[in-house]
């Protein structure tokens, strides 16, 4: 099995596809201002955004994206106006993750995790 996409709702799907093109996925598909589709910069995985007339209520949906030169791209993405509930921290998971949230609350977490992603020392055997 291969996770094909993830999908977000939003009130605004533009305002959404703004943001995350600013973050630099690559859109493939926009469909009326109701549903847009991006590619990721590496690796196989899409993400998509759907328009939805009411948010979920409580925690909502985390999305994770790694990227390997975490603090430099988190400094870009600032420079952009990107604005961070937390900045690049070493988390005790062995992840470094920083926090920030689209323009619909949803939670995005870019984080690098190298070995650990898959592989961490308590990994199930």
């Amino acid at each position: 099995m291969n996770l094909n996409q993830v999908t977000v709702p939003a009130l605004d799907v533009e305002k959404s596809v703004a943001f995350y093109k600013t973050l630099g996925l690559e859109l493939i598909v926009f469909s009326h201002s109701r549903y847009a589709r991006f590619v990721c910069p590496q690796g196989d995985a899409t993400f998509s955004i759907h328009e939805v007339e009411a948010l979920p209520q409580g925690c909502g949906v985390t999305i994770y994206f790694e990227e390997v030169d975490l603090d430099n791209y988190v400094e870009i993405l600032q420079n952009k106006g990107i604005l961070f509930n937390q900045l690049p921290t070493d988390m005790p998971w062995l992840w470094r993750e920083a926090h920030l949230e689209d323009p619909d609350g949803n939670q995005i977490i870019l984080y690098y995790a190298g070995e650990n992603r898959k592989d961490p020392p308590w990994k199930l055997k």
